[in-house]
């Protein structure tokens, strides 16, 4: 089969002295790799590391917008794994959110330096947490929509700053990064709710860093444990940031809590 047509930013370092392995990021479900490219991929390339970061199929600008729907979480999986095998060494591959069981099921077949799981799926999935916006907050679902066409109201970013930023995130900010998302496919979402019924492969031991935001409201701090267990991993609670932590207000605090773990590690 022929490949599909991935496309990927690229940062390279500014410090051409460092010898850190590439990092390689993932984004989340109803993402595309612009949203690593407003912060984090011009801050670490300064700090001295090679930055990619892909549009998954049917995202951004890679092949297969036209039927998203068909893309399941091992399709993703192999989309990083055309990524990483055309770097000319392991890379560390950093996941959000969805990204982070992309990671995981690329890591089942596939080596690579370290992992970082930023704000993961916990190994039950999300339908735990599904069920609770259905309940707490019935409206979500169809705010989340419009945010996804830029369709933007008071209530849609009220709602979009209550369960992905935290409180301290601009306004003038969540508007600004409407374009960095779209919507996400069925199948991949259908993935994730039966995660835990999945029989998981191969586990490599590799260092893995598990970061979460202490004001997170899809997957709370309290969760972020059960990845930790599954990867024996270090874990790391960014102060006051919310779920989305590559554009909070608070993504700077990630992003050093990052660099220092891979400068401490790698």
């Amino acid at each position: 089969m022929k490949p599909r047509q991935i496309r990927t930013l690229h940062r390279p370092s500014l410090d051409t002295t460092t010898r850190f392995p590439p990092l390689v990021f993932v984004h989340g479900g109803y993402a595309t790799a612009a949203c690593w490219d407003a912060y984090f991929l011009p801050w670490f390339s300064a700090r001295g590391f090679d930055c990619h970061a892909l549009d998954l199929s049917g995202h951004g600008q890679s092949d297969g917008c036209e039927r998203l729907d068909s893309f399941g979480l091992n399709d993703y999986a192999d989309d990083l794994a055309q990524v990483t095998e055309a770097l000319p060494r392991p890379a560390v591959v950093i996941g959000h959110s969805m990204g982070t069981v992309v990671v995981e099921r690329f890591l089942e077949r596939h080596p690579a330096h370290a992992a970082i799981l930023m704000a993961p799926v916990p190994p039950t999935g999300i339908l735990g947490t599904t069920m609770k916006l259905a309940f707490s907050d019935p409206n979500f679902f169809i705010e989340q929509s419009r945010a996804t066409r830029g369709q933007y109201t008071e209530e849609t970013l009220a709602t979009m700053r209550e369960v992905y930023y935290s409180p301290e995130t601009r306004t003038a900010d969540l508007i600004r990064f409407g374009p960095l998302f779209q919507a996400e496919s069925r199948r991949a979402l259908l993935d994730l709710t039966l995660l835990a019924m999945r029989i998981g492969g191969r586990r490599p031991k590799l260092p893995v860093l598990i970061v979460g935001g202490e004001a997170d409201a899809l997957f709370p701090p309290e969760l972020l444990g059960f990845s930790a267990a599954r990867w024996q991993a270090e874990v790391a609670v960014v102060p006051r940031a919310g779920h989305t932590l590559m554009l909070d207000a608070h993504w700077q605090a990630a992003a050093e809590r990052t660099a220092e773990w891979l400068e401490r590690r790698i």
